[in-house]
């Protein structure tokens, strides 16, 4: 039950957080364009939680789920 609890408050954090740096600095991580997403998987994700997104932005996009995370955005807004 607390991985559960751990991957909500992970999805809910992604879903309220903005790419910190780089070109599309303060753009929602699941609004990053997907080319992006794909150059950092082939690059390699940063260390940290930013890298932890990442992946799952990718995850997300490859299984054509981004709606996931925009409805949890709806849900819990900042």
């Amino acid at each position: 039950m607390l991985q559960d609890d751990k991957s909500k408050q992970f999805l809910i954090k992604l879903a309220q957080t903005k790419m910190p740096y780089g070109k599309y600095q303060g753009r929602y991580m699941i609004d990053l364009p997907e080319f992006y997403v794909v150059w950092y998987r082939n690059k390699g994700f940063p260390k940290g939680q930013i890298g932890e997104m990442l992946a799952t932005v990718y995850e997300l996009k490859m299984n054509g789920l981004e709606n996931l995370v925009r409805n949890i955005q709806k849900a819990f807004p900042r």
